[in-house]
């Protein structure tokens, strides 16, 4: 009987020896602590020489075609007198696109300067119905101009 009254105290040391040895401590990884962090410093880059671009821009296009004659080289002053007001007027950079409508077909109208500080004319003209499809230029041309 001896046995029987000592196995619960055995039991209970276990259970506090078992706590105390793993209680706070985390798995080990097999890594080592982490060290102070290393500052490396940069040799400040040297300045590169910038030459100004010497290139001279592209030179515009121009759209010759037989029925542009009135609407090719023609300034957006020229094309209002023609057309009249424009449905878009859009400005990008030093270049200008110009939209006519009316029944018949929509009319882009692209207009670029000849040299750069020169006021931009028209180089390229685009026409097509409302529905997307590709229409004779000259035709939408006639079709929209002012009598």
């Amino acid at each position: 009987m001896r046995n029987f009254a000592t196995f619960p105290l055995v039991m209970a040391l276990a259970v506090v020896l078992s706590a105390c040895s793993t209680a706070g401590t985390a798995p080990r990884t097999g890594t080592a602590p982490p060290k102070k962090p290393v500052t490396v410093r940069q040799n400040k880059p040297r300045q590169a020489v910038r030459q100004p671009i010497t290139r001279p821009p592209p030179v515009a296009q121009v759209l010759q075609l037989p029925g542009l004659e009135g609407v090719i080289g023609r300034n957006s002053a020229e094309l209002t007198r023609q057309f009249g007001t424009p449905r878009l007027d859009v400005l990008e950079g030093d270049a200008r696109k110009l939209q006519f409508t009316g029944t018949a077909c929509v009319l882009d109208i692209y207009l670029y300067p000849s040299t750069p500080g020169r006021e931009p004319q028209a180089t390229y003209v685009d026409a097509r119905r409302a529905d997307g499809r590709d229409v004779d230029r000259a035709a939408c041309i006639q079709a929209l101009r002012k009598p």
